[in-house]
């Protein structure tokens, strides 16, 4: 591939999110959504592929049309690689420019937001390998490891399920990929449908307590844009441009931390290999392959952790902004979702649609179920404002949760923005396209069993539930502090 054509392929996915952009802002419809523009991009570029104007080259007898649609085959080769390479910058940016702060301090404000987050991603693997071993695999004949693709789906969103296409493919199930893209499509679109809605009528009831009614989103608001009174920075200066620009210093620590988590999973690859990887091995007659399947992206992360506790140890905090951070991330995800989706196979989603169905709306069913009947006995105070980012992230992205909870708390009056931020800590390095949602399916293919999958996450599930109802009843008798109405953010 050349120079020349990778450079057009960015030039014309930039071209197709800037109309997926003019799009949100001009109908209505999507606005109401609040669906974003990635996501618009995303099936605009599906459309003009190989996958829909693509196939009416042959009938039509337009033979240019059967090369990639209005697109050429080329261009959505590179866009498909794409998605593989642009995880590792989402995650290596989660906790860069932001200093960590101590465990003892986050500990009282996040434990039962952290029982929260653990029920719905553990929760969601039992709940899909269950229906993959009853549903599944006796009336479909689908392995049921793909029960699995309801966390990484729903949990991890678009940017996990693309991210997780080369391990897929490894193991021999490229299928997996698109079922996570259009299962990720479900959860985002309901899960700000089901949010807003419940929303709503949390403000009818009562059951709100930072808002008393849901006021009507501006114009701007609507299309996504920002109006001319509001002065919103896009973040702060950590460096003089004479000496080197602030964007390339970040990009730069961007990619070291990825480089720090190449060199981890190396690391831990060559250990595999010196162990239960070699034929004959005490572990494994044949050699079992585990690691050699670990994407890197959440080790990227990991990196990322290092290089932000580097900084905090030196006195050298200040040298990154996390809003800065927060850029990149919402660049390399923006091109990621357009890139993704585009791509997809429609032929593996027709081929599988039982299970794209069932999966959908089993993830949907029991994540209501968490908001509405288990949040409200876990989390004591302001539970609807607390719980509905959770519900946001558990059916999307991270994106997803504080869009809703900043319907729910507009001016950050309540504690679910410090207590769902702090949770992110202990959540993102294991669910949500963390080490768990990198090692299930693998760890299912290696073994021949979901059980190794299964059983750990069940009793996740019910210790979290658990912990949280003990946690909840300690508040309500006096016998334990509930945390502060607000916390100070973290520098």
């Amino acid at each position: 591939m050349s120079p020349e054509v990778v450079g057009f392929a960015i030039v014309l996915l930039a071209s197709v999110m800037l109309l997926g952009k003019y799009v949100r802002v001009k109908v209505p419809f999507i606005q109401k959504l609040l669906l974003p523009s990635a996501i618009i991009a995303g099936f605009i570029g599906l459309i003009v592929g190989p996958q829909v104007i693509g196939r009416l080259g042959e009938p039509l007898g337009w033979a240019w049309l059967e090369d990639g649609g209005l697109l050429t085959t080329g261009i959505v080769d590179i866009w498909a690689e794409l998605p593989g390479l642009l995880i590792s910058v989402v995650f290596a940016t989660l906790f860069l420019g932001s200093r960590i702060p101590s465990p003892v301090r986050v500990a009282k404000l996040v434990g039962p937001q952290l029982s929260i987050g653990v029920a719905y991603g553990s929760g969601q693997y039992v709940v899909g390998i269950v229906l993959g071993l009853l549903v599944l695999s006796p009336l479909l004949g689908v392995d049921p490891v793909f029960g699995a693709l309801i966390e990484i789906a729903f949990e991890g969103g678009h940017g996990t399920a693309a991210g997780m296409a080369p391990a897929f493919d490894d193991m021999g199930i490229p299928e997996a990929t698109d079922l996570a893209l259009a299962i990720a499509t479900v959860g985002l679109v309901f899960g700000i449908i089901i949010g807003i809605s419940v929303i709503n009528w949390g403000v009818r009831t009562g059951r709100t307590r930072v808002i008393k009614n849901v006021s009507e989103q501006s114009k701007s608001e609507l299309r996504g844009l920002y109006s001319d009174k509001e002065n919103i920075s896009a973040g702060r200066m950590t460096s003089r441009p004479s000496s080197i620009e602030p964007l390339t210093l970040h990009v730069a620590v961007v990619g070291l931390a990825i480089i720090i988590g190449w060199l981890i999973l190396e690391g831990l690859v060559w250990v595999e290999n010196q162990l239960w990887g070699q034929p004959g091995s005490p572990w494994s007659e044949d050699g079992l392959t585990l690691l050699g399947y670990v994407p890197l992206f959440p080790l990227a992360m990991i990196g990322g952790v290092i290089v932000q506790v580097v900084l905090d140890r030196t006195g050298n905090t200040s040298l990154l902004d996390h809003e800065t951070m927060k850029r990149i991330q919402g660049l390399a995800l923006d091109i990621l979702i357009v890139a993704a989706l585009a791509t997809i196979s429609l032929d593996a989603i027709a081929a599988y649609w039982e299970t794209f169905l069932i999966l959908s709306v089993a993830g949907i069913l029991f994540c209501t179920t968490i908001l509405l009947v288990f949040t409200p006995r876990i989390i004591p105070e302001f539970w609807l404002e607390r719980g509905i980012a959770d519900f946001g992230q558990s059916m999307g992205v991270t994106a997803t949760g504080l869009v809703l909870l900043r319907v729910a708390d507009p001016y950050d009056e309540s504690p679910a923005l410090e207590a769902f931020g702090y949770k992110q800590l202990f959540f993102e390095p294991f669910f949500g396209g963390g080490l768990i949602t990198a090692l299930a399916i693998p760890l299912m293919m290696a073994t021949g069993s979901v059980y190794i999958v299964l059983i750990p996450m069940a009793v996740l599930f019910i210790v979290s539930l658990v912990a949280g109802r003990i946690y909840y009843k300690g508040v309500r008798s006096g016998r334990w502090a509930g945390p502060p109405a607000k916390v100070d953010q973290p520098t």
